[in-house]
């Protein structure tokens, strides 16, 4: 099942597409003797090449998004463990709303994420919302018994998650260039097609079958590059493996856990 699942990754519609239109090209050719030893470094320079470069500039966002993302949990963990254990005496009811407020940011994140480009302006003012509630907890640290300088650094903590937050928005707002994307997806459907005489031409050194395999192959290989590239240009909408998925229950439930052992330990 794993490996139909992986296959069914690699071998979409489009490949099927491209790889039968190269596969009737080679057929074209071969029937009426079209034949010519196209040179392969252009298959190189008009679709390897951007698609590559594509998919690093694709991972680099990818790898951004997951840093970002991991600056707001850690300086939202660090905003929980400041009212639980800097202040003069505990108090279950800040920690239930730290969670509460921490559990409503991160799920306005990640429908923000999810949601069309379009809804951003909606998506954003409910994320600002539970950043405005966060900024006035840490009022409220202040006015419970948290020194000057500590209510200092909550404020740098949520500071620099909203510093993460924008560059995560900006990521999901912004593609790879367009135009390279069209530039690599006209000439994956385009060159396999055109080759078909160089594919006829290589007939004289190989069986029937195998000249066949050969666009099959290189449609495959090229339409899978593009598909990785395409999972990759936006990591927040859950349709890739390879996607940054924002598990906002879990988080919270960490946050109680850790909190209950604390004191499973300090009983013991």
């Amino acid at each position: 099942m794993g490996n139909m699942m992986v296959i069914g990754k690699v071998i979409d519609m489009r490949s099927l597409l491209v790889a039968g239109l190269a596969v009737l090209s080679t057929w074209f050719c071969l029937r009426y003797g079209i034949t010519g030893n196209f040179p392969l470094t252009l298959i190189a320079t008009a679709i390897v090449f951007p698609i590559v470069f594509a998919i690093g500039h694709a991972f680099k966002r990818r790898e951004k998004a997951l840093d970002d993302y991991g600056i707001i949990k850690a300086h939202g963990r660090a905003l929980y463990f400041a009212a639980r254990d800097w202040m003069p005496k505990r108090d279950d009811s800040l920690l239930r709303d730290i969670e509460r407020t921490l559990g409503t940011l991160l799920v306005a994140i990640r429908d923000m994420l999810k949601s069309p480009v379009s809804d951003l302006e909606q998506s954003e003012r409910r994320v600002y919302a539970a950043f405005s509630e966060l900024s006035e907890f840490v009022k409220r640290l202040r006015e419970n018994g948290l020194s000057a300088g500590e209510c200092s650094r909550c404020n740098q903590f949520v500071s620099k998650m909203i510093v993460s937050f924008e560059q995560i928005k900006h990521i999901y707002q912004y593609r790879t260039p367009r135009t390279l994307n069209a530039f690599s997806d006209f000439f994956i459907l385009v060159l396999p097609v055109l080759y078909g005489p160089f594919f006829a031409y290589e007939a004289e050194n190989y069986s029937l079958p195998i000249v066949y395999a050969m666009p099959i192959l290189f449609s495959i290989i090229l339409v899978g590059l593009a598909n990785i590239q395409d999972h990759l240009e936006d990591p927040f909408d859950q349709i890739g493996e390879d996607d940054v998925a924002i598990n906002a229950e879990k988080f919270v439930a960490l946050l109680s856990c850790e909190t209950e052992a604390a004191r499973s330990s300090c009983t013991a």
